[in-house]
């Protein structure tokens, strides 16, 4: 597809440090950024502040209501999020929903946008395909530290451990629903960060991107 300015998809499982970087490489490249596992997670979260079950009930109104206030929460990646998250995102009406949205705001003047399927399914024809992962218990103490955990907590190691066992689950779940599974796209390129900085992920980011963009030039 012929677009004014590239589409970037950056995918990988939960607290792999894609978030971080995906809005460092728009700043960078000068493009709109949009972290698409947030609109699950908006969706997951009010249903559970409606008291609804996303197991039983499908959130597509949800999906269809929401509003740029629904991003900017600060309750959307804890554990009970996390789950409902995954179910939410295996509801085909919350699906079509949200990928309607993530097709169009990319569509007009390009995007780096990062989530699970963003290569796969959303924009399999994007400019430029990076899949970032990390062991879990690499992604367990980010996702503790990003939720206000301490280095010093003296319940540390539990806290981490529970939430290892959440992000287990948690890519089980997405690496084995029938719609639009978790995995890397066969021409993304991976970029593993256990032992990478997030300046250290960005560079190599830029590298990738920066030579497959030259090369579509060529």
């Amino acid at each position: 597809m012929t677009r004014s300015a590239p589409v970037i998809a950056v995918d990988g499982p939960a607290a792999a440090g894609k978030g971080t970087l995906s809005k460092r490489l728009a700043e960078v490249l000068g493009l709109p950024h949009l972290d698409t596992g947030l609109l699950y997670r908006a969706v997951a979260r009010r249903m559970l502040d409606e008291a609804v079950d996303p197991a039983c009930t499908s959130g597509e109104a949800v999906a269809r209501a929401l509003v740029p206030e629904d991003l900017k929460r600060t309750d959307l990646r804890t554990p009970d999020v996390d789950a409902a998250a995954s179910l939410v995102a295996r509801d085909q009406g919350v699906r079509q929903a949200l990928v309607d949205m993530q097709r169009l705001f990319a569509r007009a003047q390009g995007a780096v946008l990062d989530g699970r399927d963003i290569g796969t399914v959303i924009f399999p024809d994007a400019d430029v395909k990076l899949y970032i992962t990390a062991s879990a218990r690499t992604r367990a103490v980010r996702r503790y530290m990003q939720n206000g955990g301490s280095e010093t907590a003296p319940d540390r190691e539990a806290h981490i451990s529970e939430i290892e066992q959440a992000l287990i689950a948690r890519d089980h779940a997405d690496s084995t629903r029938a719609s639009a599974p978790l995995r890397m796209a066969d021409d993304a390129v991976k970029i593993e960060t256990d032992a990478l900085d997030a300046a250290e992920v960005l560079a190599e980011a830029l590298r990738i991107t920066k030579a497959a963009l030259e090369r579509q030039k060529a």
